[in-house]
């Protein structure tokens, strides 16, 4: 199955003085840092659990293809229950999931990839003797780890699972900086400078228009989960009729219907993927896949030597 991620945002940030997010590193945000290491590493599934000042926040991460949670209670909540909000909503979608708070934003694609390939139901990098983030946890895990109630959070919830921790260790002293305080965001930033260069690529179908992409995969993904076109543009932060001229272009460009409409009854319009729905959206996710893993395994030959 695929592999998610759940990163925690919904903080006041008090400590910090400022919005830990939306604070830059280099020419990019926190918060657009940590979503586009976990999507280099073939994330598939990303879930923003926000909070305080969400709507600013999730207008700001609105072009990456990702889900957007709330935790109405961030103010009177700690961060495991954010989590819980991320970890219940992916657990029957993926087979691996990683979780961080968002203000720690310096771990590496590699070091993703290296938990995911560990074989781990339970793992964290560590590095230099120190444990950090992400946390990977098997989905088989969560139900055990949602059902803790003690007062230590998810380290808590981890402790007492039926799978013991794994430390994977790693050379990635990103998994270890956060921005907690000014202080830490300074030395973050300063350790920013050995951060490492990675390949982006973006998939697309394109005929006359592009019809196909990561945002227009994602639409697809979440009405098929919630049954409803204007349930799943609130979850990436559309509006309505964004949503509808995405399905109309899609649907024009390879001549025939993706969205079924069903109108009325006592639960009122529904809809939902057609079969060349589903298996368009099927190929294009393996396709997309496919083709990252190659740009990834291809980018040493070109380029090791001069971003190393």
């Amino acid at each position: 199955m695929a592999a998610g991620a759940v990163i925690v945002a919904a903080g006041l940030s008090s400590r910090m003085g400022d919005f830990k997010p939306m604070l830059n590193i280099g020419s990019i945000s926190i918060a657009q840092r940590v979503v586009t290491t976990f999507q280099q590493a073939g994330v598939e599934h990303i879930v923003v659990v926000t909070g305080h000042n969400a709507s600013v926040l999730e207008k700001h991460l609105a072009g990456n293809g990702i889900v957007f949670l709330r935790n109405p209670a961030y103010a009177s909540t700690q961060m495991f229950e954010s989590a819980k909000i991320g970890l219940r909503y992916l657990k029957d979608k993926c087979g691996t999931l990683l979780f961080t708070p968002i203000d720690i934003p310096l771990f590496t694609c590699g070091t993703v990839e290296t938990l995911l390939q560990s074989g781990a139901k339970l793992a964290c990098p560590v590095c230099e003797g120190k444990t950090g983030h992400p946390i990977l946890i098997a989905a088989e895990l969560v139900d055990e780890i949602l059902a803790y109630s003690g007062e230590q959070g998810l380290r808590g919830a981890c402790a007492q699972c039926s799978a013991e921790m794994r430390q994977i260790p790693v050379t990635d002293r990103g998994t270890l900086y956060d921005a907690d305080t000014p202080e830490d965001y300074s030395s973050l930033l300063k350790y920013h400078n050995s951060q490492l260069c990675h390949p982006e690529l973006s998939v697309s179908l394109n005929k006359e228009k592009t019809f196909l992409d990561d945002r227009v995969a994602l639409l697809l993904v979440l009405i098929d989960e919630t049954q409803s076109v204007r349930e799943a543009c609130e979850r990436m932060q559309i509006s309505y009729s964004t949503g509808w001229n995405i399905i109309h272009t899609l649907e024009a460009q390879v001549g025939g219907s993706v969205v079924l409409r069903s109108q009325g009854g006592l639960g009122g319009s529904t809809s939902e993927l057609t079969e060349s729905g589903r298996r368009l959206l099927s190929r294009f996710q393996a396709y997309k896949k496919d083709v990252q893993a190659y740009a990834r395994s291809r980018y040493p030959q070109y380029f090791e030597d001069i971003f190393s």
